[in-house]
């Protein structure tokens, strides 16, 4: 009699076992994964957008560019092609938001060393001041790894174009043509060139979300 209340003991608990493993599986199969969402200019805040494509609400990209890095090479969106990266916009004079947002940029750098996947890419809103050797010796106060980050300069009118028509992360300064007040948004970037997050770059807490949504977004190509 015993033994058999324990065959009908085992029996039970193996049921219950099998059970619970059912119901974890079939919540993890139904449970709706986490996915990103797709910018458009048409859902930005529109002083951060150019006015010519304030209306577009689908299938918006960052546009071809060809610009020169901290160590005079030439950087086109071909470097980034297949890649995730996180891009932002600075200038190496700026006192105000600027060394947050580079100091927050070389912990994604540090955190993201050894992730060939995702890439980062910081431009100037000054050009006429900030050179390759400006930016070289920029990169170097901020120990900035060549293989991962580029800090670009080039041509003002296509900087603009790429903050207002591209990235979306500037305010037309408007006192002067092509000036821009940059904000203090990390823009994350997915292979397809499509804007997936805006992250406040001066903030610890954005850093660590960025790095959670960068998660999300590698896996979503799994």
């Amino acid at each position: 009699m015993k033994l058999f209340r324990k065959k009908d003991l085992l029996v039970y608990l193996g049921g219950l076992v099998f059970a619970l493993i059912s119901v974890s599986i079939f919540y993890w199969i139904l449970k709706p994964q986490k996915t990103l969402p797709v910018f458009q200019p048409a859902t930005v805040n529109l002083k951060l957008v150019d006015s010519s494509i304030q209306y577009v609400s689908k299938y918006h990209n960052i546009s071809a560019f060809s610009l020169i890095n901290q160590n005079g090479d030439t950087i086109t969106e071909k470097f980034y092609n297949g890649k995730i990266y996180v891009a932002d916009f600075f200038f190496t004079t700026c006192q105000d938001i600027c060394p947050i947002m580079t100091r927050n940029m070389h912990v994604l750098q540090e955190k993201l060393k050894d992730d060939d996947e995702v890439l980062l890419l910081s431009h100037t809103v000054m050009p006429e001041v900030d050179n390759v050797e400006t930016l070289k010796k920029y990169s170097m106060d901020y120990n900035v790894d060549d293989n991962k980050w580029n800090l670009v300069t080039g041509d003002k009118e296509q900087i603009y174009n790429l903050a207002r028509k591209s990235y979306l992360a500037a305010e037309d300064a408007e006192f002067k043509k092509y000036d821009l007040i940059h904000t203090e948004n990390f823009v994350l970037i997915d292979r397809e060139s499509q804007i997936r997050g805006f992250y406040d770059g001066t903030k610890i807490d954005e850093i660590n979300l960025l790095l959670d949504d960068l998660k999300i977004l590698k896996n979503s190509y799994k």
